[in-house]
């Protein structure tokens, strides 16, 4: 290697270690932010919250790494081209070119290990990641709740005065809110003066026992009238059990948070797997949807045209020859076996529909796979020219750059995903979108750089104004 490339990698490898590291802490911040109802108040040690963010950093490299990429290589050649040293090697026969050969080898060696982290890491972590979760609520059951407060646990909202013991297991003057029908404003509320919460490692039920404590619930009447009364039961027990399931605890999402994690806990080979026995699932399912349709509904179909029926004479007055009661429970019966098929169509439609979201979601974790590898490439080509051409350094304008590059990238790979998750675009063009659209950027900008042409040509802009100006005040002799 030698002194030229020597000296262009140290400066991008300490630019880039720099810029890595304060993006790496500023996600990390955004993860604490997110999950801080999990952290704040739940009597957790310094080990623990440790453990939980160590299980949580992998997921943030697909986003800081390629940020990191097109950021220091802005800032390095952008230094370069500043302090006039690639006017030094443009002196010298250096093109640009020559100066990004050994930071593309370079790039293209992280690119392959992006891949590697993406498809053996992440996918470890995220499992660690969940079940650490799951953990912490058996081990700390008492995280669930906090103290002073109302805290949303499935179907109740828990708020309890104080809690004592070792993890904070018993718990004192407790209040709880059970969810009943938000439509019609009913609720039941139960008020305890003690409690226990009971975890087993082997289940995923949060056992709460309650003692000396009272039940209260609403009752609708059935005359409007009443209602402004507002009646309700009120009942007291000595001990009351409730059972609340720790899986609601992991879901800070909804269902869509769980199975996107779902599928970022497999690596390449599995998804491959996976995918297999889920397209198979689902067409087995239209096949067997379409067989119980066409017995339903009594149409025999050739082989040879699907979905048209064999040709069969049919008669333009089915029902002359019965009676008119005859006729009637013939219709009747006929309405009835239409309304069952719309209903078996519609259940169908809902059930394959979510199973081709299922098939979507895995082929997006499958293709994000080895976008994160392209992306550093990527941006390595976005950044270094347009380093070259704007010719600054520092953090002033490069960062103003890589932010709006990299929210325009981000944009469109998380609307890409979205639309494709809903089977909008196939999965493929969903992850590949914005690698798509800003390829030909990495192209533009690379060629106007290796020209000297810079950032934007004015004179193409300029020049029909200037004749037109001309044409109308020409210049006096």
């Amino acid at each position: 290697m030698k002194i030229l490339d020597k000296y262009i990698l140290k400066t991008f490898l300490t630019t880039f270690a720099s810029v890595f590291v304060i993006l790496f802490f500023i996600f990390i911040l955004q993860t604490v932010w997110l999950f801080i109802s999990e952290l704040a108040g739940k009597d957790l040690d310094i080990i623990l919250v440790l453990k939980f963010l160590l299980f949580a950093m992998p997921r943030i490299i697909p986003l800081v790494l390629p940020l990191s990429v097109l950021l220091a290589s802005i800032m390095t050649f952008g230094n370069l081209a500043e302090n006039y040293e690639f006017a030094a090697m443009k002196s010298a026969g250096i093109s640009l070119q020559r100066a990004m050969r050994s930071l593309s080898v370079f790039i293209f060696v992280l690119s392959i290990a992006a891949f590697f982290f993406a498809n053996n890491v992440i996918p470890f972590a995220e499992y660690k990641f969940i079940n650490f979760r799951k953990d912490i609520a058996q081990m700390k059951p008492a995280m669930a709740i906090a103290e002073g407060q109302f805290s949303d646990v499935g179907s109740y909202n828990i708020k309890v005065d104080k809690k004592s013991g070792e993890n904070g297991n018993f718990l004192t003057g407790i209040t709880i809110h059970k969810k009943i029908n938000v439509y019609d404003g009913t609720k039941n509320v139960i008020k305890a003066k003690n409690g226990e919460l009971i975890s087993n490692d082997k289940s995923n039920n949060l056992k709460l026992v309650l003692n000396n404590g009272y039940y209260y619930e609403d009752i609708v009447p059935k005359k409007y009238e009443d209602r402004n009364k507002l009646p309700f039961a009120k009942s007291s027990f000595k001990k009351y059990i409730i059972n609340i399931d720790l899986s609601k605890l992991n879901n800070t999402g909804g269902d869509d948070y769980i199975i996107s994690n779902t599928n970022n806990m497999l690596n390449v080979n599995e998804l491959r797997y996976t995918l297999d026995s889920l397209n198979k699932s689902y067409n087995k399912d239209v096949v067997s949807f379409a067989d119980n349709i066409y017995q339903r509904t009594g149409i025999t179909y050739n082989n040879s045209t699907l979905g048209v029926p064999s040709n069969k004479p049919i008669k333009s007055e089915l029902l002359a020859n019965y009676s008119d009661v005859e006729k009637s429970n013939i219709l009747k019966t006929a309405a009835a076996n239409i309304t069952s098929a719309n209903f078996l169509i519609d259940g169908s439609k809902l059930e394959l529909e979510y199973k081709q979201k299922l098939i979507n979601t895995h082929l997006i974790a499958f293709y994000e796979k080895f976008v994160i590898a392209f992306a550093c490439l990527l941006m390595f080509f976005i950044g270094a020219p347009l380093g070259a051409i704007i010719r600054k350094g520092g953090l002033g304008l490069p960062i103003v750059f890589a932010i709006l590059i990299f929210i325009i990238y981000h944009f469109i790979n998380t609307f890409g995903k979205k639309v494709a998750q809903e089977n909008g675009l196939t999965p493929f063009l969903g992850c590949w979108m914005s690698s798509i659209l800003l390829s030909p950027l990495a192209i533009l900008l690379t060629y106007r750089a290796t020209n000297d042409l810079g950032l934007i040509n004015l004179e193409v802009i300029t020049q029909p104004f200037q004749k037109l100006f001309q044409k109308l005040f020409p210049a006096q002799k």
